[in-house]
């Protein structure tokens, strides 16, 4: 896939990358994930860093448990 972005400028002179909805999704990004960012002799490559993916899926199970809480108890029952 190819995505296209523009670099934003911030107050202090450095810039900002901002990625696309559909490239975070398609790559299971969320806000405050980290990547890391190779230099090559052809451009950049940015790459997830995946610190603990069972974290990551335990606190994505949590938020649909605190989402849907009601239902579940009732589930449960």
């Amino acid at each position: 896939m190819m995505f296209k972005t523009t670099i934003h400028g911030l107050e202090d002179g450095s810039g900002a990358l901002l990625l696309p909805r559909e490239m975070l999704d398609s790559l299971d990004l969320q806000v405050g994930d980290e990547l890391q960012i190779i230099e090559t002799d052809d451009g950049l490559i940015l790459r997830p860093i995946r610190h603990d993916n069972h974290q990551r899926q335990m606190d994505a199970a949590r938020v649909v448990m605190d989402k849907y809480e009601a239902a579940l108890r009732k589930l449960a029952k």
